[in-house]
């Protein structure tokens, strides 16, 4: 994809207003998106996307300036994978909602579309049981290869990134904010460590974009989409890892859950999924069995 039309992608993903179905309207009348960019105000006007929308657009595109952007995300050592070139993760794009783009921030030295991803996520205040049980699948998962997702919040997902980086695995951690931000800011050194292990931290997010709680359960969609299955090592009983299993199931994916003891609410959630049809894990092998 060349440059220009990659700074298309991104000038739309900053806009807020033109989501995959806009931006497939656009790109089907246009025949590219540098062209559906560049679109004088009445051709902008034959397709359905209302007239606040297109005047809001034409006034955001008299004062983007791409190449700025471009630039900025270079210094920071994010690069940008958009949905129509070749490596864009197949799995994602298999969704309804898939992102226009994906920043990532990483050494890039793998690509998910000849790799095996699985998604580990859970509660932030986590138990001395859960926290045994996710470092157990953890270090079984990367045994057998997988790459590792998560989405770096406190608890589950730390010991899910932590483990993968200390079993010589690749990890991604999806954000939900901008790559310009940590959340919490608290796992700065432990993102810094993931990008020089090898692994990637992404997010569909423009710069600058903070982490508000809007964005948390769209970040879930995405974490699940990149991965053949979720597993949810501890969750109670409203845990937003919840979220990332209800899209895991909508997207077609395995939802995996870890039994917890009956006396702790953070084992209620893992024990709702279980009753819903989760696949229930009390080892590696229950995984790799439901995945051949």
């Amino acid at each position: 994809m060349d440059l220009e039309e990659k700074k298309a992608y991104i000038g739309f993903n900053v806009f807020e207003g033109i989501g995959p179905a806009r931006f497939k309207l656009l790109y089907d009348y246009f025949g590219s998106t540098k062209r559906a960019f560049d679109a004088p105000e009445k051709d902008l006007r034959e397709i359905n996307l209302g007239e606040k929308l297109i005047l809001r657009f034409i006034n955001f595109r008299r004062g983007w300036n791409g190449a700025s952007y471009f630039l900025r995300l270079k210094s920071l050592g994010i690069e940008v994978l958009c949905s129509g070139e070749e490596s864009y993760p197949k799995l994602l794009k298999e969704t309804a909602d898939f992102p226009l783009v994906l920043y990532i921030k990483g050494l890039r030295k793998f690509s998910l579309n000849d790799q095996k991803a699985i998604a580990i996520v859970g509660t932030r205040k986590v138990t001395a049981y859960g926290r045994e049980v996710t470092a157990m699948i953890t270090r079984g998962l990367v045994k057998n290869n997988f790459v590792i997702v998560s989405g770096l919040a406190r608890g589950v997902d730390k010991i899910v990134h932590e483990e993968t980086i200390n079993n010589h695995g690749l990890t991604i951690a999806v954000l939900g904010c901008g790559l310009d931000l940590i959340y919490p800011p608290e796992h700065q050194e432990l993102a810094n460590n993931i990008v020089s292990s090898g692994g990637w931290l992404i997010s569909e997010l423009p710069l600058g974009t903070l982490p508000e709680g809007k964005n948390f359960p769209a970040r879930n969609r995405i974490i699940s989409g990149l991965s053949l299955g979720v597993v949810i090592t501890e969750a109670a009983e409203k845990s937003g890892s919840l979220i990332t299993a209800s899209f895991a199931a909508e997207q077609g994916r395995e939802v995996f859950a870890v039994p917890g003891p009956i006396t702790s609410s953070l084992s209620e959630g893992t024990a709702e999924l279980i009753k819903k049809g989760a696949k229930a894990v009390s080892k590696v092998e229950d995984i790799l069995e439901e995945l051949k």
